[in-house]
C-alpha cells in the first residue's frame, strides 16, 4: 500500500470533463423531471436483460450462464411488475407482464431440477406459469 495521497480521492464522479464540480441541482431536477411510469418500466426491462443474459439467453449463452442469478432477478421483476402494474397502466404492465412470463418459462426451460409448480422464480407473484 502507498502512503501517497490519490489525486482525486472521490474518483471521476467528482468533475465534468472539463474539471469542474458536476452541477448536483441540475441533477436532481433532471431526475424529478422523469415520470415514475418511465422509471419503472425502466428498471423492469434491466431487469429482464439481465436475467435473460443469466438465462444464457444472449450471445455467447452459456459462458454468463448463472441460473442463481436469474431466479433472483426475475424474483425482483416479479414483484416489480405486480406492484407496479396497477401504478403504470395495462398499456404499460402488459408487456412487462409478457416478458416476466416468457423469462419464468425459459428458466423452467434450463433449469436441471424442475421447480414444483408455484415454486418457481415469481411465482410467489404471479401465480403457477404454465406454457
Amino acid at each position: 500500500m502507498s502512503d501517497a495521497t490519490p489525486e482525486n480521492p472521490a474518483g471521476p464522479a467528482t468533475a465534468d470533463a472539463d474539471g469542474s464540480a458536476p452541477d448536483f441541482d441540475t441533477m436532481t431536477r433532471d431526475i424529478a423531471d422523469v415520470p415514475a411510469v418511465e422509471v419503472i418500466t425502466t428498471v423492469a426491462v434491466h431487469l429482464m436483460s439481465a436475467a435473460a443474459v443469466n438465462l444464457g439467453l444472449a450471445e455467447e449463452g452459456d459462458r454468463h450462464k448463472d441460473l442463481d442469478e436469474a431466479r433472483k432477478l426475475i424474483h425482483a421483476l416479479a414483484g416489480l411488475v405486480d406492484a407496479g402494474g396497477t401504478e403504470i397502466s395495462s398499456f404499460h404492465a402488459a408487456p412487462l407482464r409478457d416478458g416476466l412470463k416468457s423469462l419464468q418459462l425459459a428458466f423452467r426451460e434450463a433449469s436441471t431440477v424442475p421447480d414444483a409448480p408455484g415454486q418457481g422464480p415469481g411465482e410467489k407473484y404471479t401465480g403457477v406459469v404454465y406454457g
